[in-house]
């Protein structure tokens, strides 16, 4: 058997039959030197069932718990994989059949980038953006840029973003190992800006291929304002923040994250979704210490410097198309 070039991960738990339309997806790919590893967390559905007699390889570990989104990856990178490249790939996300070609013909042609973001489409309303990669505000704040803009505003050519949504996000295998890939403290949620963050302080890039695209229904298991989403969204940010942020920006821009914190906190003050967001807020700083130890090492070795860093982050308020 030749050894695949990528090794697509997807982290499955509960999630219907969306799984099932992931591997129809892969199934039907125009590039077919890759395996897939299922990660099923403990699902108490039959949806992992889909990875089983597959047309491609494809190698089904089921847990007895849930140990999340970052960790259930990291498992995967470090213990099943053999490709040289990850694809990460979320059970609702269904990539069109061009799009493991297209990036492989991009691994080829930019060997020095170690990371792709892939355009994500919205599964229920093609006409718009789901995102084209995320967009890191210097608040602390970021989100998937482009979201629900319609779908003409993608770039033509290959464009630098700050990170690769997780969604459907490529790695070089060395270089994700090497960052020791999520952080599994983050459980879910924002730990692709963390990872993509730590990415840039070590020099590396990111590049948004406009055609290699992924039909993304977006939360379509946790729910994009759901007290889950809430909490572990907003905890985790405030640790991106502090762990990756140089002393230099830490100081400009811990104000404006602090006035950030205080705003939003009202606006879910307002829509009743206050006690998961004051959780969030709380667990964040009462857990800091482990956070400021791997802030130290990450600083370290940081070679990006704070002007090239600033170059990357956006100033404005989130996109509004």
């Amino acid at each position: 058997m030749v050894k695949p070039l990528i090794s697509i991960i997807v982290v499955n738990y509960n999630s219907g039959e969306m799984l099932s339309k992931v591997m129809d997806a892969l199934s039907e790919q125009t590039y077919q030197n890759f395996e897939a590893i299922v990660i099923d967390n403990h699902s108490t559905d039959s949806s992992w069932l889909a990875a089983k007699d597959t047309t491609f390889p494809c190698h089904l570990i089921r847990l007895d718990k849930n140990i999340g989104f970052a960790a259930a990856n990291n498992l995967a990178a470090t213990s099943y994989i053999q490709g040289n490249w990850l694809f990460l790939l979320n059970p609702d996300a269904y990539p069109e059949p061009d799009c493991l070609e297209i990036i492989t013909k991009n691994i080829t042609a930019t060997p020095e980038i170690d990371c792709f973001a892939c355009t994500l489409i919205k599964a229920e309303q093609p006409s718009l953006l789901d995102g084209i990669g995320d967009t890191y505000h210097i608040s602390g704040l970021h989100w998937r840029s482009g979201h629900n803009a319609p779908c003409t505003i993608t770039p033509v050519k290959p464009v630098e973003v700050f990170s690769a949504c997780a969604a459907a996000a490529v790695y070089r295998t060395k270089t994700f190992l090497q960052l020791g890939g999520f952080d599994e403290s983050y459980f879910a949620y924002s730990e692709d800006v963390d990872l993509g963050f730590r990415l840039r302080l070590s020099g590396g890039t990111c590049i948004l291929l406009p055609d290699a695209k992924v039909n993304h229904v977006g939360s379509g298991i946790t729910g994009r304002s759901s007290a889950f989403s809430i909490y572990y969204g907003h905890r985790n940010l405030t640790w991106t923040f502090i762990k990756n942020m140089p002393i230099a920006l830490m100081v400009l821009f811990l104000p404006v994250h602090l006035i950030m914190t205080l705003y939003v906190g009202f606006v879910f003050a307002l829509s009743g979704r206050f006690h998961p967001y004051v959780r969030a807020k709380w667990d964040a700083f009462s857990q800091l210490a482990p956070h400021l130890i791997k802030r130290r090492k990450i600083q370290h070795q940081r070679v990006c410097s704070s002007l090239e860093l600033l170059r990357l982050m956006c100033w404005l308020s989130r996109d509004r198309y």
